[in-house]
């Protein structure tokens, strides 16, 4: 098994000329295994990176869609060790990246280290961690780099310079851009201030920021594209997910991707 890293999957989604496509599903929703095949689909149709989130009990981020699948992946006996399962289900018959996108107690609770080797073992890229920053992450800094894992961090439109310099400087694979304030949801329309927060990733050097929070419609993905190295799609398709199954999550993805 060899791993992908995001880094290298948004270099060859740019050489074509277009962005990535992130998407995001829960682990675990609405069981392991059909989260696994879910994942799969999204793969055969056009998506780039996976990212899989760890259900939390207070995901304080996440808007309804995906606090209910969230909810229900736990009510059903979700445990965080389940993840290098589900990791390496989608590895073994993809060819995408796989991130996870977590808070940062569930790592913390197995042990850094422990998350960090059976995660690259697995063959994941890297994680996301929405409530870590960089001052603070010490330990993962260090797991990461002795695991070959990629650090994503966030900025938003509230960050200032040096918060975006710093985030910038700690990160690799990608800086997640927030384009608005408040909690995950698909919304009818883009925020204008995704715009801006990619060219503050940029102007701090950042090589690749990626776009998430309320992308739905591929319209969303050719309008981010034009400034965004990488496009992130997550309550939309877990929605999919929850009203129509597996086919559901691959023929959004289709559209999503230009494949329809």
């Amino acid at each position: 098994m060899t791993r992908v890293t995001s880094a290298e999957k948004i270099a060859a989604a740019r050489a074509e000329g277009r962005p990535a496509l992130i998407g995001y599903l829960p682990a675990g929703f609405p069981d392991v295994p059909t989260s696994i095949e879910a994942a799969v689909a999204l793969a055969e149709n056009g998506v780039d990176i996976i990212e899989i989130g760890i259900p939390y009990s207070d995901p304080v981020m996440d808007g309804q869609v995906i606090q209910e699948a969230t909810v229900q992946s736990l009510a059903n006996g979700f445990k965080v060790p389940q993840i290098f399962d589900i990791v390496r289900g989608i590895t073994e018959r993809t060819d995408v990246a796989v991130m996870v996108m977590t808070y940062w107690n569930p790592v913390l609770r197995l042990g850094v280290d422990e998350f960090s080797r059976r995660f690259a073992e697995a063959g994941g890229a890297g994680l996301i961690t929405p409530d870590l920053v960089p001052e603070e992450a010490g330990e993962w800094i260090e797991a990461s780099t002795k695991y070959d894992l990629e650090r994503v961090f966030l900025i938003a439109p509230s960050s200032t310079e040096q918060r975006v310099q710093r985030t910038v400087d700690a990160s690799s694979g990608f800086i997640y851009c927030v384009s608005l304030m408040g909690v995950t949801g698909a919304r009818s329309e883009v925020s204008s201030a995704a715009e801006a927060v990619v060219a503050a990733a940029h102007s701090a050097g950042a090589v690749n920021a990626c776009v998430g929070l309320g992308v739905s419609r591929r319209e969303h993905v050719e309008e981010i594209g034009a400034y965004a190295d990488g496009v992130i799609v997550g309550t939309a398709l877990v929605a999919a997910l929850r009203d129509g199954g597996v086919p559901a999550v691959g023929r959004l993805a289709a559209e999503l991707s230009g494949r329809a």
